[in-house]
């Protein structure tokens, strides 16, 4: 019933999921279709404006430098002395001209020439083409235009030109000095394929009185012919109009200051294109859902779920201390496989519980009990030694603390019980040994020995870890070392591992013999031979798992460096608590 339920609970979970989205897409589809036009024109428009306001914010600069020029005074003096003039002033103030002219040119990138026609001698002055014979087509039809006052713009020979005159001194005379400005149609055609929004866009510049018309391209300008008789007699600034086949999306600006409009053209499926495909992958995707969410549930149900299930109630049995449980799977799938893993591995479990575990544990009493017994014929030698040099200088003081010292020692090492110790415990016990090898060795071997850190002193460790490291440096490096020795045992913690470091000065071991100790504590190969300090690398490993153990290196002293680590796990936290309080 509970399987069922969850069957269910995934159809309706999927409906209240994409039925919402799919509503939602159409509803979106329809009014994005709606308003993405009016927002297109409305984006469009602004723009068409804008570039406008720039266009004529040009143009009145322009004006400007017009009418400056028109008040230099070598022009002035040009126009009105001209016969007075000796060649030298003539050519200077022609060459200030020129340079002026040149200066207004450089100045605005829409100009494409600028032009002085100076009637009262005869020439006419060019930014372009220098100084030559006066141009009296360009004159008169300027000054008619201008005369006209029609618009500040002259639409002339299909391009845009800006006049200014200055009149004759007699009333009808004409104007001794016309100063016309003529716009670059390339670069006012770039500047409109600037504003065109999508490539297949276009935009023209437009003065239906004047007949002008200024396409951004070719293709813009064969439409243009079109929408001029399409357009006649239409109102507003947005329209839908069909042209050959394709309808276009229309936005117009106008300027009552230049007489000028500018238009823009969009296909209309450019602004489709994003949204005609919407509803019908929405359906598709509804009906894909609703049929993937059926099948999916019914197959999950059947092929993973109630295998799962049986799988992880065998598992929860396990836990509970069942290993005679067994699972029977008649098809020959991957829970087939499973299923008989599961098998085979709860009868490993109970053979490593059986046999495995229990010899490891045996074998690893009987190591410790062989370490021992290797350690103390040495020691007691070398404790009965020691006695018998403060017996013979009758230092009855220091033979009372030696034999004390001496007596933890071997009651340590010797007394039945856990084999775990706090580290307290097993600190204390290595700092014992290192005093009694302070009477024998206080001249020779100078001794660090920090305290142990308080957050570290109920760790429980396996017994005797530290002592033989300590005993492995006195034999195989101080005692052999002719100048001053130095042993330094230090204490290291963090969140993930606590560490205890012994290290001397001497020089008993190469670096090679480091690389290879390092590698055989790295194997744990049970057929290599079992030494003092493989010995506690392998408990310590068994108990605090992959991670911990003895790491040796080379010591900033030059001489062993053993690091004893205790990396804090999961599975080993109730080893680092155990005994606290």
């Amino acid at each position: 019933m509970r399987c069922n339920t969850i069957f269910v609970r995934l159809v309706i979970m999927h409906l209240v999921v994409v039925l919402p989205i799919i509503l939602l897409g159409i509803y979106l589809y329809n009014w994005s279709y709606k308003n993405a036009g009016e927002e297109i024109s409305r984006n469009t428009l602004a723009q068409l404006a804008s570039y406008l306001q720039d266009l004529n914010r040009e143009i009145e600069w322009l004006e400007i430098q017009q009418y400056d020029l028109l008040q230099e005074g070598q022009l002035h003096k040009i126009s009105m002395i001209w016969d007075k003039m000796d060649n030298n002033e003539r050519r200077e103030s022609i060459n200030y001209m020129l340079h002026r002219l040149t200066s207004i040119k450089g100045s605005s990138a829409y100009i494409k020439d600028i032009y002085v026609h100076i009637r009262s001698i005869g020439k006419t002055i060019s930014a372009e083409n220098g100084v030559y014979d006066f141009d009296r087509e360009r004159y008169d039809d300027m000054r008619s235009a201008l005369n006209a006052g029609e618009s500040r713009l002259i639409k002339r020979n299909g391009a845009l030109h800006l006049g200014v005159y200055r009149a004759g001194g007699m009333t009808g005379e004409k104007p001794a000095v016309l100063i016309e400005i003529e716009l670059d149609a390339d670069k006012l055609r770039e500047s409109l394929r600037q504003i065109n929004v999508y490539p297949e866009s276009g935009s023209f510049l437009l003065d239906e009185e004047a007949g002008f018309m200024l396409a951004s391209d070719d293709r813009t300008d064969h439409i243009m012919q079109h929408y001029l008789a399409a357009a006649e007699g239409a109102t507003g600034n947005s329209l839908q109009l069909e042209m050959e086949g394709r309808k276009y999306h229309v936005d117009k600006a106008h300027t009552g200051e230049l007489r000028l409009s500018v238009v823009a053209l969009l296909p209309e499926e450019a602004v489709k294109r994003p949204l005609s495909k919407f509803t019908m992958w929405a359906w598709l995707f509804a009906l894909a859902s609703s049929i993937a969410i059926i099948v999916y549930s019914v197959s999950t149900y059947r092929v993973v779920h109630r295998p799962l299930l049986l799988l992880v109630q065998s598992f929860r049995k396990v836990e509970g201390g069942d290993l005679d449980i067994r699972i029977h799977h008649l098809r020959n799938d991957e829970f087939g496989y499973l299923y008989n893993r599961f098998n085979q591995m709860l009868i490993k479990l109970q053979t490593l519980i059986d046999q495995d575990f229990k010899q490891k544990l045996m074998m690893q009493k009987a190591e410790l009990k062989q370490l021992q017994s290797q350690i103390n014929p040495h020691f007691l030698y070398n404790s009965f030694f020691i006695l018998n040099s403060l017996a013979r200088t009758g230092d009855t003081e220091r033979i009372e603390l030696f034999t004390n010292m001496l007596g933890e020692y071997f009651r340590f090492i010797t007394r039945d019980g856990a084999d775990n110790v706090c580290l307290s415990e097993e600190i204390r016990h290595a700092r014992m040994y290192t005093d009694i090898q302070k009477l024998r060795f206080s001249r020779r071997i100078n001794v660090q020995f920090d305290d142990l850190p308080k957050e570290m002193e109920h760790i429980r460790v396996p017994r005797l870890i530290v002592q033989p490291i300590i005993e492995n440096a006195y034999e195989h490096s101080l005692e052999k070392k002719p100048d001053e020795g130095f042993l330094r045992i230090t204490f290291e913690m963090d969140s993930g591992h606590a560490q205890i470091i012994v290290e001397d000065n001497g020089n008993g071991i190469s670096d090679a013999g480091i690389e290879d100790l390092k590698n055989r504590l790295a194997s744990m190969d049970d057929s290599q031979e079992m030494t003092g300090m493989m010995n506690i690398h392998r408990r310590i490993v068994l108990t605090y798992g992959e991670g911990s153990g003895l790491f040796p290196s080379r010591s900033e002293l030059n001489g062993l460096k053993v690091a004893i680590r205790i990396r804090f796990g999961e599975e080993n936290r109730h080893v680092q608590t155990a005994g606290r309080g």
